[in-house]
């Protein structure tokens, strides 16, 4: 066998032709965009829209620079550097067909662990006009119960206490607007790329909190200045495995020790919000409208939602993807009642999108074979996703008289996953959550007091004064606790109770 051509920009030019490659001169590329959480999903979107446009227009001033954190980014970081911040991705599409594109976009990275004044000193920078992020749910230091920022994290202390050595990304960011004031300078634009409503209300919310409580004037001044624009994101990014990096260098003759895979769907509504400018992502791809919450909603409601709905039934179920759920025909007709009967009713229209098709594209995009979402992967960190995702459809179906059996199934079936920790044939399951313990205990209650899961308000809120729910949730709680066949349970509800 042929040894495989190691990844960097010495041999971009000896890669097969079957592999698109930048075509755009990256030597000449300035780092406009600072990212901060260079995982998969920046690499399989923000980058890849990037990647594009450069390919497009020839623009040489938004280029990416990543910028990791904490230790654990030690690794991605010493990755890109040997492969000079290329890295290929990998698109499988649904009829097995494999489109590999080395993404040019990304050209430099640093670790704050290691020097966060030379971080915070970049972000300063002139040439410095967007710090984007990807730093996930937990990553926004917010209470679920109050909304507000959790002052009581040790790093945050710490961060209040020492402006130029920050450990967190509020402590970065304010500590380079104040960089960036005391240069006369204007401010970034902040750009959360993450999966949550409001993203760049959030990001704004907690980014003055912090500053606030250590600088009131530079709050002051980056509540007049700074823009967060709102975004909506979506691209099904798995977690690269082995096989795609086998896969690379077996089939392609390509060595990437890092690629990333994806599904061929793509899509990025943003608020035309920005402070000092911005790439025309439009060009490529991206919509910018006044307003993102109808398309946030939509997809936050049907596409998140129903990736926890099959995360928990398939899990107690034992499917261990999410393609192997939309195979399994009852899932598949579960999901569509779910997203039928209780996610649409309380959807308001979204201009430019007909809801049917929507829906009809979701379940194709779960069902690619080629796209193995771990349902693992799916049911991390629940207790942040489903008071996002799912319980305000059940609030709203409750206070309008709508259905929320199916719903309520889900929320049953969590806490029996939450309880036992494993399928209904005792096989053990990962669970990897914050509220791991807390969630264990609540759920672990159930038998003396059938609503003692629904009592962690941090993520219930009020669900368990609500008689109109509570009454469908214990019924489901005996019958699942007595017999854990979650295909049982689904069926029942389908097509009729036993």
């Amino acid at each position: 066998m042929k040894e495989p051509i190691r990844l960097n920009q010495t041999n971009l030019a000896h890669l097969p032709s079957s592999i698109a490659r930048p075509g755009y001169d990256r030597s000449k590329l300035e780092a406009g965009i600072i990212h901060i959480g260079v995982g998969g999903f920046h690499r399989s979107h923000e980058a890849y829209y990037t990647d594009e446009l450069l390919e497009k227009t020839g623009i040489t001033d938004w280029g990416i620079c990543g910028v990791g954190l904490r230790p654990a980014d030690r690794k991605i970081a010493e990755v890109l550097k040997r492969q000079d911040y290329l890295y290929t991705l990998i698109v499988k599409h649904p009829d097995g067909r494999i489109e590999n594109r080395v993404i040019g976009s990304l050209i430099d990275f640093m670790l704050g662990c290691d020097d966060p004044v030379a971080v915070t000193d970049r972000m300063a920078s002139p040439i410095t006009r967007i710090v984007s992020l990807t730093i996930t749910e937990g990553g926004y230091n917010f209470n679920p119960a109050t909304g507000k920022f959790d002052f009581k994290n040790p790093e945050v202390k710490h961060d209040i206490a020492h402006p130029d050595k920050p450990s967190m990304v509020f402590g970065y960011l304010t500590e380079a607007l104040r960089k960036r004031r005391a240069a006369g300078l204007a401010p970034f634009t902040i750009q959360s790329c993450d999966n949550i409503q409001h993203n760049g209300d959030m990001t704004r919310k907690m980014l003055l909190a912090f500053a606030e409580a250590q600088d009131p004037s530079l709050a002051e001044w980056i509540a007049e200045e700074v823009a967060f624009p709102n975004a909506m994101v979506d691209r099904i990014t798995p977690v690269t495995t082995a096989a795609d990096i086998q896969l690379l260098e077996e089939d392609f003759g390509v060595k990437d020790e890092w690629p990333v895979t994806c599904e061929p769907f793509c899509q990025w509504v943003i608020e035309d919000k920005f402070c000092d400018g911005r790439p025309s992502w439009e060009e490529v791809g991206a919509q910018f409208v006044p307003d993102v919450t109808p398309y946030e909603t939509m997809k936050i409601r049907l596409l998140n939602a129903g990736h926890s709905v099959l995360g928990l039934l398939g899990s107690i179920h034992g499917h261990k993807t999410i393609d192997g759920c939309v195979a399994d025909p009852l899932f598949a007709t579960y999901l569509r009642r779910f997203m039928d009967a209780e996610a649409t009713p309380v959807l308001a229209p979204v201009e430019g999108v007909d809801i049917e098709d929507y829906k009809d594209s979701l379940l194709e995009r779960f069902a690619n074979p080629n796209i193995k979402d771990d349902l693992a992967r799916i049911c991390l960190e629940s207790s942040s996703k489903l008071p996002k995702f799912l319980i305000p459809t059940i609030t709203e179906n409750l206070d309008r008289g709508g259905s929320t059996d199916f719903a309520t199934l889900v929320i049953a079936a969590w806490c029996y996953y939450s309880d036992k920790g494993t399928d209904k044939d005792g096989k053990k399951l990962e669970i990897v959550d914050d509220m791991k313990a807390e969630l264990h205990k609540a759920a672990a209650g159930t038998p003396r007091n059938k609503l003692s899961f629904l009592k962690l308000k941090a993520v219930f809120g009020d669900l368990a004064n609500r008689k109109d729910f509570t009454d469908e949730y214990v019924r489901m709680i005996d019958a699942l606790y007595e017999n854990p066949d979650i295909a049982r349970l689904m069926q029942a509800q389908l097509f009729g109770r036993e």
